[in-house]
């Protein structure tokens, strides 16, 4: 099965939001008869607000770098997307995508983002659902900046190191406020901050690290999934851990992004390149 099939149409000048438009641009939208998908976005290249259009319809003007849309309940079904700077028209879009495939019943973060050496592109992760044990919060970091290998640190200790772009580490850990922060891996030099992290039980909190290390632009984007709770008498999922007490968690899943490229025959986008 494929999650999303993109043709490339244009050159890339932002990169972002391209599988994405609006609630009621795609249910308007041709659809199949399938379980509709939940579909965030996050924006996580600097410098550049876009209006995207659906099916030759603006439908997101003027949307913001740093933003995240969504998630929305999308049914499945194939769009045409282009992605113009702000009050231009699509005939001068700075991306035009044709027949982008939404699938039925997946929950799907895209991240317009950059590169390692700061190109933009556009990686898809498929979100843990998983039901959370009593008591437990899910967090899950991205390293979608241009940046090199990073350690993430809760309260003062390495959780997840060697995060290298465009991938993703996560744990289940006890929920409650955890101050975070990273650094270069191997080391103590911090690049981002320390953010604190309200983890509520139930949920799952992502953390995507975007920027540009040299362009001093880098900076924390988050998202918040729900409605992870257990059911009463279930049978709980997931590791515990108790990453702000010192403690490593285990953590899995730093090669899911190239997985889901290969597994889904997903088309990275790069600028110059189909």
């Amino acid at each position: 099965m494929r999650i999303l099939h993109l043709r490339r149409a244009a050159t890339v000048g932002a990169a972002a939001l391209i599988a994405f438009g609006t609630a009621g641009a795609f249910l308007s939208g041709p659809a199949a008869a399938k379980a509709n998908s939940k579909v965030s976005v996050v924006h996580g290249i600097p410098g550049q607000p876009v209006d995207v259009y659906v099916n030759g319809k603006k439908t997101i003007p003027d949307f913001q770098p740093g933003k995240v849309a969504g998630p929305l309940s999308l049914p499945a079904g194939e769009y045409d997307i282009a992605l113009t700077k702000p009050g231009d028209a699509i005939g001068s879009a700075l991306l035009k995508v044709d027949n982008a495939e939404v699938p039925g019943g997946a929950n799907i973060s895209l991240v317009a983002h950059l590169s390692e050496d700061g190109k933009p592109t556009l990686t898809p992760f498929v979100n843990d659902t998983k039901k959370l044990a009593a008591g437990k919060a899910r967090l899950i970091v991205r390293h979608t900046a241009a940046a090199p290998a990073v350690d993430v640190r809760a309260g003062g200790d390495p959780v997840f190191e060697g995060l290298t772009n465009p991938k993703e580490a996560k744990a289940d850990i006890d929920a409650g406020t955890v101050s975070a922060d990273v650094v270069l891996a191997g080391s103590s030099t911090r690049v981002l901050g320390p953010a604190g992290l309200n983890l509520k039980e139930g949920t799952a909190t992502i953390v995507y690290a975007v920027g540009s290390a040299e362009d001093k632009t880098l900076d924390i984007v988050s998202q918040t999934i729900t409605g992870l709770h257990s059911a009463p008498g279930g049978v709980p999922s997931g590791n515990g851990g108790q990453a702000d007490r010192g403690l490593t968690p285990p953590w899995y899943g730093v090669g899911i992004a190239g997985v889901l490229l290969a597994l889904f025959g997903l088309t990275r986008l790069a600028t110059g390149r189909r």
